[in-house]
């Protein structure tokens, strides 16, 4: 009875948890490097562009129409859906607002709301796949005095899309098997755009991948 009362009386006791492994302080390379005052290459990191011809009425995101968006785009950049590029997604462009399966067709997916900026009104986010391929645009849009202003845009092989906070997070797959790339684009209230935030190489599968998107913000 005496070894049973002792047992219990251990069971909440402290332990060790093994040897601490010792802190690395990090190691300056190439001290004697000038350091460099502006970037090498142009990458577009601010994207902040307004749509003409797509009107925003009363102000309201959710009453602009998403094709005539993407019909803006593809007027802007003629020679890449004309051409060789995506054409396809020229010739599909016809079956959106369909019935049935030929309205299946349109390439553009459907829109989602939700305040990326913090203003307190809705933004949107727009996808549409650019055929022939494997290719999904995605593209951020906020309203600034009465006009349409895309704030992102991106286009790779996407295999998820979130929207977490202010961020929009892209995940896509990797030539590296059992990894997947993680973009992740963040509004920044002083350049007035989506700046990527975070550009990682992660473990894909159960342990690695992220949860799906919510459609609560539709």
């Amino acid at each position: 009875m005496l070894a049973a009362v002792a047992g219990c009386g251990d069971a909440g006791g402290l332990a060790g948890a093994g040897s601490t492994p010792t802190a690395i302080s990090p190691d300056r390379l190439w001290p004697q490097l000038t350091p460099a005052s502006s970037p090498a290459f142009e990458v577009g990191e601010v994207e902040s562009e307004v749509v003409a011809g797509v009107p925003v009425p009363g102000d309201d995101i959710r009453r602009v129409d998403p094709v005539a968006v993407v019909r803006a785009e593809i007027k802007e950049d003629s020679s890449d859906y004309e051409n060789a590029g995506y054409v396809e997604t020229l010739r599909r462009m016809a079956d959106c607002g369909k019935q049935g399966a030929a309205g299946q067709r349109c390439p553009v997916l459907e829109p989602y709301y939700r305040d990326l900026t913090g203003d307190g009104h809705a933004d949107l986010t727009l996808g549409f796949r650019q055929l022939p391929g494997n290719v999904t645009a995605v593209r951020v849009y906020t309203v600034e005095k009465h006009r349409l202003v895309r704030v992102m845009h991106w286009e790779d092989a996407v295999s998820g899309v979130e929207l977490a906070g202010r961020s929009v997070i892209i995940r896509s797959p990797s030539e590296v098997a059992g990894y997947e790339y993680r973009l992740q684009w963040t509004w920044d209230p002083q350049q007035k755009s989506m700046l990527l935030t975070h550009d990682e190489m992660l473990r894909s599968g159960p342990e690695g991948r992220s949860p799906g998107p919510s459609a609560s913000a539709r």
